[in-house]
């Protein structure tokens, strides 16, 4: 019996004394089959069944095959080998000393060689190496036999034999698939080798090749060879001149009969197991048994994969510091306590009570009113009040402080999540999409709600003059239009009267909407008031007429914003198409993508990108819009 190993052609050549390249085991009784090759791919078994001891005559059945591991019986199939089944490799290594002179047998060596190359399977791997005192011809390993077959014809005899340099030139022509044999053909000992035999017999062990001795009528020379062949599992086959080529042709048979049998690994099999393969020939059961490995079990999917650290030691220790000081910031706030809020300050203005950049506080804040008091304390007057206005302009109630508190978040969280997915330059450019973003929001939503506001113009003035002819007061009037008007008249006018409550004249609190809503038409309704109150007329059939040219102009108004919708949406489209496929391409194939954040060049190439796209949009927004 022989110990099972990857390599596949090798098994038909060790019982008929030809060098089968696979893991070593110990021969195998007479009238045995033989285990030559076993290896495990993704949990299925495979192995080569040599079946050159069953009798001649006798024919192995592939369909009685059995496989027994550690005494159990597991499901197998089995067929007669076949091109593309196992990789199948041998070297011949032939003596061409001039000892090989006497009575011909070089000439019954080559003949016996001839018969096996015509023999053997054409998926048979072959290779040549002859030697004399030096090495003379080497042929690789080749399915073309014709191409051995010719090499073989131009070997000359030399003298001196070194069988072993010849061995180990055999050797390393082997590669490390499939199964693989070494067959040697000599009749002399080794005379001149630089290498010992020794070393060419670990060499063999440690690299799965059987190595099978032919010895030409020299039993010193079979004797010496003995250790070798057991070793590797092989065995010294003595041989006279004329049995040579029957030897050869009946081993060149026993390839195109071997058996591949496979299974699957059974799960809670050890990795190295007791394997007994069984087939019935000729009316008689043929067994093999090897202690052998299948390979470890397979392991359960890794559902935590390993990669590339994000950051190194230096970015850890940055963040654990940033991380401290945003802690001991929080404490501070929440120790802090808040300061008033610009409503406050804004309604101690009206009623006198202190300065208003003054700040006291007499109840306990939380840590959300801290916060604000402290964004409260870095922005400045000026800043304030534009982000206050943007914000009425929206309809939001966040006041300029929780509005940049808000804002710091979303960039820094934008900023934190990309960095998650794809490092520090995906990350940079979260953080710049945060910082943007939330204004780009509020500049639409401010533009909506002022594209509405503009919309109800001509109703509210309708509304309003009509109040007026009956007789009520300008207040009185606009009080109208709140009760029974729509958001966001309604809400901006409500806030107007508040103000004229508190002591605030009607025309400048009316104004101050105007500005809140960033409306031009809205400006030239309060002007007419002020021109009607300073200069006296019918201010009801003044606002009759300002509602009329308001009412056309809104007509004209959207009949070019329909009539400029196709060149609005083109502009959309050819703008937003480039940053829309490359997030698309970001997650479903990151690395086409990857070199243009990752690289100078792709730096170059998005900033080129970027500064194109808004010279395009810029440009498309000017054919677009038509002013009114």
């Amino acid at each position: 019996m022989r110990r099972a190993h990857a390599a596949r052609a090798a098994s038909a050549l060790l019982a008929g004394g030809l060098l089968v390249l696979s893991v070593a085991m110990p021969a195998s009784a007479v009238d045995e089959v033989t285990i030559d090759h076993v290896e495990t791919v993704d949990g299925d078994v495979s192995l080569v069944l040599a079946v050159d001891g069953v009798p001649a005559g006798a024919t192995a059945d592939p369909k009685s095959v059995e496989v027994d591991i550690d005494g159990r019986t597991v499901d197998s199939k089995a067929k007669v080998i076949s091109a593309g089944d196992v990789e199948r490799t041998t070297v011949l290594v032939l003596d061409a000393s001039n000892s090989m002179l006497q009575r011909d047998k070089f000439a019954s060596a080559t003949a016996a060689v001839d018969a096996f190359l015509a023999s053997a399977p054409a998926d048979v791997r072959i290779g040549l190496v002859a030697f004399a005192g030096d090495l003379g011809e080497v042929v690789e390993p080749t399915t073309d036999h014709d191409a051995v077959r010719a090499a073989l014809a131009d070997v000359t005899l030399r003298k001196g034999t070194a069988v072993y340099d010849a061995m180990a030139a055999g050797l390393d022509q082997m590669g490390a698939d499939g199964s693989r044999s070494l067959l040697v053909l000599s009749d002399g000992g080794d005379t001149s080798s630089s290498t010992t035999l020794e070393v060419v017999a670990k060499d063999a062990t440690d690299r799965g090749v059987v190595v099978d001795v032919v010895s030409l009528a020299n039993p010193k020379n079979a004797e010496t060879m003995s250790s070798l062949a057991e070793g590797t599992g092989g065995q010294v086959i003595p041989a006279g001149q004329s049995a040579l080529e029957d030897v050869f042709s009946a081993q060149a048979d026993a390839l195109a009969q071997q058996l591949v049998v496979s299974f699957e690994r059974p799960q809670d099999a050890a990795e190295e197991v007791n394997l007994t393969v069984s087939v019935d020939a000729g009316g008689s059961t043929y067994k093999d048994a090897a202690f052998i490995s299948i390979g470890a079990a397979a392991a359960g999917p890794d559902l935590v994969s390993s990669g590339r650290s994000l950051v190194g030691t230096p970015g850890m220790l940055l963040g654990a510091a940033a991380l401290a000081l945003g802690f001991v910031g929080v404490l501070g706030i929440a120790l802090s306590g808040p300061g008033r809020s610009s409503a406050d300050r804004r309604l101690e203005a009206y009623f006198g009570e202190g300065k208003p950049g003054k700040r006291k506080s007499d109840t306990a804040a939380d840590i959300k009113g801290s916060a604000v008091a402290l964004a409260d304390k870095v922005v400045t007057a000026d800043l304030e009040t534009r982000i206050s206005q943007r914000l009425a302009g929206a309809g939001s109630a966040l006041t300029a402080a929780e509005w940049l508190l808000l804002h710091a978040g979303t960039a820094i969280g934008a900023a934190l999540g990309c960095f998650v997915l794809g490092g520090a330059g995906l990350a940079v450019l979260g953080f710049l999409l945060g910082v943007v973003g939330p204004w780009l929001y509020l500049r639409f939503r401010h533009s909506r709600r002022l594209s509405r506001f503009n919309g109800q113009l001509a109703e509210t003035l309708g509304l309003m003059a009509g109040g007026l002819q009956a007789g009520l007061s300008l207040p009185q009037a606009v009080d109208t239009v709140v009760r029974e008007g729509n958001e966001p008249m309604a809400g901006e006018l409500r806030r107007a009267l508040v103000e004229q409550r508190l002591g605030v004249d009607i025309t400048d609190a009316l104004e101050s909407v105007g500005h809140r809503m960033d409306s031009a038409d809205f400006g030239w309704i309060v002007m007419a008031i002020r021109i009607q109150r300073e200069v006296g007329g019918n201010l009801a059939e003044i606002l009759t007429t300002v509602a009329d040219t308001l009412r056309e102009r809104e007509y004209l108004r959207r009949q070019v914003k329909a009539l400029s919708a196709e060149g609005r949406l083109s502009g959309y489209i050819l703008g937003g198409m480039p940053p829309a496929l490359f997030a698309y391409m970001y997650f479903a194939n990151n690395e086409y993508v990857r070199v243009l954040y990752t690289s100078l060049i792709g730096f170059i190439l998005l900033g080129a990108a970027v500064v194109l796209l808004s010279i395009g949009g810029f440009l498309m927004f000017k054919l677009a819009k038509v002013e009114v």
